[in-house]
C-alpha cells in the first residue's frame, strides 16, 4: 500500500508497455545470430509502436479534455524498446515530455547468449514444466532473478517521484515504463504483492499492448480504473485479485484481498479454541 504521507506528489498514472514485434518474435532463429539486445523491430513492430503512442496520448488527455498532463518516460536498453519509445514519442510534443532514462533493470529475461533455435525449444519446454516464475535458464536468469532487480528499479522509481522528476506539482504527470512482457508481468507481480502462483496464471502482453494502474479514489494504483473486468480476465488474473484492484480504485479498505489467508491455510480453530489452547499450554508449563 502506498504510503501518500511519505509520497506528497504522485504520478496519475503509471504504463507498461511491451516493445513492438521485433524480429525474434517473427521468426526465433534470429537469436543464433544476433545477441537478444540487438534484435531489431519489425516494420509491423514500428507500425504497432506508432498506434501504441496515439493510443496512450488519447488515454493520458483523455482525448484532448485535460491540458495539463506531462509525461516522463523510463526505457530498456534493447534496441527493440528504445524503437518503441521513438515511435511512442511521435505522438507527444517535447513540452509534454519531461525526461526520458534508460534502465537496465527493466531489461529482458536473460536468456544466455546466442541462442540454438532446437535446443531453447527444449529448454523452454522443460521450464513450462519447471515452473515460470523458478526455472532458471541456462546460463541465464529466472523470472525470480527478474523480481530482485525489478524490486531495486522500484525503490529507485520512488525516489525519483519525490526528489529527481523535472515536473510542476500541478500537472497531472504519467509514467511510462517501455519493457518486455515478463519484466512487466514481474513489475505487476511486486506492485500488487501477488503470489508465485498468481503469477504462472498471467498471460503475456501482446506486442504494443499496455497496461494502465491509475490512482483511484482512495489514492491507490489500481488496473481497474482504466482496464475492465473482461480484459483483466483474459490477462489471467482471477476474481479475487481482480476484486482487490476495484478497492483500490474505489478507495474502499483492501487489506483483507491484499493478503491470501486462504491460500496457505486449510482451516482456523476458533478464537475460543485457541484461547484454550494457549490456557492449557501455559497450565503445562506451570506443572
Amino acid at each position: 500500500m502506498i504510503n501518500n504521507e511519505q509520497h506528497k506528489f504522485l504520478p496519475k498514472r503509471i504504463i507498461l508497455v511491451r516493445h513492438g514485434e521485433s524480429a525474434g518474435n517473427l521468426d526465433g532463429s534470429a537469436y543464433t545470430t544476433t545477441p537478444d539486445y540487438k534484435i531489431p523491430l519489425t516494420s509491423d513492430g514500428l507500425s504497432q509502436a506508432k498506434m501504441a503512442g496515439t493510443q496512450i496520448k488519447n488515454v493520458i488527455s483523455d482525448s484532448g479534455k485535460f491540458k495539463n498532463w506531462k509525461v516522463c518516460c523510463y526505457v530498456s536498453p534493447y534496441e527493440r524498446t528504445r524503437s518503441t519509445l521513438r515511435e511512442i514519442g511521435r505522438s507527444f510534443p517535447r513540452k509534454r515530455v519531461v525526461g526520458v532514462k534508460e534502465e537496465c533493470r527493466i531489461r529482458e529475461q536473460d536468456f544466455g547468449n546466442f541462442q540454438i533455435t532446437e535446443r531453447m525449444k527444449i529448454i523452454k519446454e522443460t521450464r513450462e514444466r519447471f515452473g515460470r516464475f523458478f526455472y532458471r535458464f541456462p546460463e541465464g536468469e529466472s523470472a525470480a532473478d527478474v523480481f530482485d532487480r525489478v524490486s531495486s528499479f522500484l525503490e529507485s522509481l520512488w525516489r525519483d517521484i519525490d526528489t529527481r522528476l523535472p515536473y510542476d506539482p500541478n500537472d497531472d504527470l504519467n509514467i511510462i515504463i517501455i519493457s518486455h512482457g515478463l519484466t512487466s508481468r514481474v513489475f505487476l507481480m511486486k506492485w500488487f504483492k501477488w503470489t508465485v502462483e498468481q503469477f504462472e496464471y498471467l498471460n503475456n502482453f501482446n506486442n504494443c499492448e499496455f497496461r494502465v494502474m491509475q490512482l483511484g479514489d482512495g489514492g491507490e494504483y489500481s488496473l481497474a480504473v482504466h482496464h475492465s473486468d473482461e480484459e483483466m480476465l483474459e490477462w489471467g488474473m482471477s476474481p479475487e485479485m481482480i476484486n482487490d484492484q476495484k478497492c483500490r480504485a474505489n478507495g474502499t479498505p483492501t487489506e483483507k484481498s491484499q493478503w491470501y489467508l486462504d491460500s496457505f491455510f486449510d482451516h482456523f480453530e476458533s478464537d475460543s479454541e485457541d484461547g484454550d489452547n494457549e490456557d492449557n499450554a501455559a497450565d503445562n508449563t506451570d506443572s
